[in-house]
């Protein structure tokens, strides 16, 4: 038996699908357990380019049991449309993608919610995804979710729709929005579980009797760390638990029987919406440009800056992170030097990360070593002792000051483009 998490260090956009997509195929189960479609994992393989946002990235390998867990939080409609897209390219889902019962619905009006929210915060405005992620957890914790496992009886799955409506619609009227109806939102839902239903099971029994009988369980971490509810950079994080312990509550494994937690690493950093990037570049538009991308999820531009050592070594302590799988390498071929922040320095004085609020963290002064570029193409290098000395030199850099070793280094979005050392 063996039980390995997969999870960011960074503020998302690591590169998971990628390290989810390289170690699946040794798995029996790929499990997701935590976040929802805000989440975008980028997969390139035989089958095509695929961008997922609930479906465990290991779906491509047919050995492979996909686990969607109760500490997910779905989107039917999204999770339709990607099932379509994956069965469109020749995946097939029947008996292999199982959706807890204890997942919470994503329901219209924690769409309208979290964007009304959102517009009146104004300038103080978190960034979030408004796809519905931040309200549906708080109806999780506040006794006002709607779970899969509700419309097995239509008549509660009414019955709580009900309660529901009167107490949103009040808000959304008073946020400036047009009441919602309960029969459109009943019909279309009852729908939704009619074709999702012959794929939602009970996944206490599968994974206890899977650990029992020495099964490998690959568990897909959703977002970064830095994005934690307790974590993370407040009030500026998603809605979820983002580090290991995520996968106790999310899926149901016990502590004792996780064996190996992998932290993914970009080569440097990114961040998309609001909130602190201690390491963003603001002065050097080749850089901005170069560091800068498109979100997987939501199409909005992730700021760029330089890799910051305190969040990945923050993130390594607070999950026991074994092994650093580091990504992008690739991307930083275009510089003729390349930074390190190694720590902050807060009004004169030294700081940690856990030491700041997302405020004081966006005050900090980032403390920068400069490494040497190697401005060599190294995309189609598939061995360690291949790469230039310059780029192996910053690896292990990295490697030195994070404190935990790097087991792995992708350079290219295939499937192939990864070195193992």
């Amino acid at each position: 038996m063996s039980v390995r998490i997969v999870l960011g260090t960074q503020w998302g956009d690591e590169g998971k699908g990628k390290a989810i997509d390289t170690f699946a195929g040794d798995f029996d189960y790929v499990a997701r357990y935590n976040g929802g479609n805000n989440a975008g994992h980028t997969i390139v393989n035989e089958y095509g380019s695929f961008k997922i946002h609930l479906t465990p990235s290991g779906v491509f390998y047919p050995n492979v049991t996909c686990l969607v867990g109760g500490g997910v939080v779905m989107d039917p409609a999204v999770m339709l449309k990607e099932m379509k897209s994956l069965e469109d390219a020749g995946i097939v889902l029947k008996d292999r993608l199982l959706i807890s019962p204890r997942s919470h619905v994503i329901m219209p009006y924690h769409k309208i919610l979290d964007g009304l929210y959102e517009d009146a915060k104004g300038e103080g405005a978190t960034g979030t995804t408004r796809r519905g992620i931040g309200p549906t957890f708080a109806d999780k914790v506040s006794y006002n979710g709607i779970r899969w496992g509700d419309f097995a009886d239509s008549a509660i799955f009414a019955s709580r729709l009900k309660i529901q409506l009167v107490l949103k619609n009040k808000i959304i009227i008073a946020l400036g929005g047009n009441a919602l109806e309960f029969d459109a939102i009943y019909d279309e839902y009852m729908g939704y579980y009619a074709q999702l239903k012959p794929f939602i099971r009970e996944l206490f029994p599968i994974v206890h009797d899977g650990l029992k009988n020495g099964k490998n369980f690959l568990l897909e971490q959703a977002m970064g760390t830095c994005l934690d509810t307790d974590w993370g950079t407040y009030p500026f994080v998603t809605g979820s638990t983002t580090i290991a312990s995520a996968a106790t509550t999310g899926l149901g494994i016990p502590p004792q029987d996780i064996d190996e937690v992998v932290g993914i690493a970009k080569s440097y950093t990114t961040r998309v919406g609001g909130g602190p990037l201690p390491t963003e570049i603001f002065d050097d538009e080749f850089a901005i440009e170069t560091l800068s991308e498109v979100a997987a999820t939501t199409g909005r531009i992730r700021r760029g800056g330089w890799f910051d050592v305190e969040i990945v070594r923050f993130a390594s302590m607070i999950s026991g992170i074994d092994k650093i799988f580091l990504t992008k390498l690739d991307i930083l071929s275009a510089f003729d030097e390349i930074k390190i922040c190694t720590g902050y320095e807060l009004d004169g004085k030294s700081v940690h990360y856990y030491d700041l609020d997302s405020y004081q963290l966006g005050r900090v002064r980032p403390i920068y070593e400069t490494l040497p570029g190697w401005r060599v193409d190294i995309r189609y290098i598939r061995e360690y002792k291949k790469l230039p000395s310059k780029a192996q030199a910053y690896v292990e850099r990295v490697e030195e000051l994070v404190g935990v070793k790097v087991g792995w280094v992708t350079n290219g979005p295939e499937r192939e483009a990864i070195i193992t050392r």
